[in-house]
């Protein structure tokens, strides 16, 4: 007897000193490889009696499930993909912190990808990732809506695009803009100038439909000047233009563009707010510490995060347990009133 369990010592250093396989595992517990399998990555689906000598013996074996071979075996990647348009923009910092600690908290790991704001880079990446993550979420996404659509035929979300049959998160910015458009109307503005952001842009285009509308309803005249890159650099161009056609008052499409354009007007010499009030959209950090201190939409870019990764985790089975994935939410947005308006200058 006491050779028998030398032996089985022996033959357990022997597989911990080569690498314990899944095989190994099996054949200790006198169970099926795919018993193995489910008890380490489908617990619910195993006797849990069995289940608990399953884990012991890999414990004890010094077996390490590979994460490829685990992934073949059960069709999950336990991996997540979070796509925007520029890494660099400040907005997307707080949709990778929410989608971050929804993803973690859920057993998930999140891949990044920066798409250059190019609807052919993003298009690239989704074909590459489809087979390699669970699923995926869009931010910003710039691609059409019809190869949104053929996109979606794998677990996906998109935040801040409202495409038919395409689950999505909408921060809803056009309130917010028909607010900033009524304050603006309020301090005695008669032209406003939208400098607006990127043609693909979804939300762009909300955008100006609200300032549009509200401004007709105000009796406000409104132009739109632009398509600019939403960056402080582009502020300096979208400053000018809507100098050029006489506006007292410019909404940017987002905070960068805003402090760019107060930038700009400093540089001319045009006082903001005395003769110029600006506002801003998504009220990024540092939108507070502009010099003046940036009037904007404020919106809950974090939340939106967690709420897209809750909703693609539903549809992968990992979520809340509800009846049926939700489809669509709408998250409101709210103007942060600063010191970048105000009355319009008396010509």
């Amino acid at each position: 007897m006491a050779a028998e369990g030398s032996t089985e010592r022996e033959e357990t250093v022997a597989r911990r000193s080569r690498g314990a396989t899944i095989s190994d595992v099996a054949a200790h517990c006198g169970v099926a490889i795919s018993t193995v399998s489910r008890a380490l990555t489908r617990p619910g689906r195993v006797n849990e009696i069995t289940r608990l000598r399953i884990v012991a013996a890999a414990d004890e074996l010094g077996y390490h499930p590979n994460p490829r071979a685990r992934s073949l075996l059960s069709g999950r990647t336990d991996t997540l993909a979070l796509l925007i348009p520029d890494i660099t923009n400040p907005f997307f910092f707080d949709v990778i912190r929410g989608t971050q600690g929804q993803s973690a908290a859920a057993g998930y790991s999140l891949l990044l990808v920066d798409t250059e704001e190019s609807s052919e880079v993003e298009a690239r990446h989704i074909a590459r990732l489809q087979k390699s993550v669970d699923g995926l979420i869009l931010a910003a996404a710039r691609l059409s809506d019809s190869e949104l659509a053929r996109a979606a035929e794998v677990p996906m979300v998109a935040l801040n695009r409202n495409t038919p049959g395409v689950p999505t998160v909408v921060i809803d910015s056009a309130e917010g803009t028909v607010q900033a458009v009524e304050h603006l109307a309020s301090l005695g503005h008669r032209t406003l100038a939208y400098a607006a952001g990127p043609t693909g842009s979804w939300s762009n285009v909300q955008r100006w439909r609200a300032v549009r509308a509200a401004a007709q309803r105000l009796g406000v005249t409104a132009r739109r000047v632009g398509p600019f890159t939403p960056t402080v650099h582009a502020g300096a161009a979208a400053a000018d233009a809507a100098f050029n056609v006489g506006a007292t008052g410019v909404l940017a499409f987002n905070d960068l563009m805003a402090i760019g354009i107060l930038q700009r007007l400093k540089e001319r010499g045009i006082r903001v707010p005395a003769d110029m009030s600006v506002v801003g959209c998504d009220d990024i950090f540092g939108a507070d510490f502009c010099h003046p201190a940036l009037t904007t939409l404020t919106a809950p870019i974090e939340r939106a995060g967690r709420v897209a990764t809750d909703m693609l985790l539903d549809q992968l089975g990992r979520g809340t347990g509800r009846s049926a994935p939700r489809k669509r939410e709408r998250l409101p947005t709210n103007l942060t009133v600063r010191e970048s308006t105000g009355p319009a200058p008396v010509r």
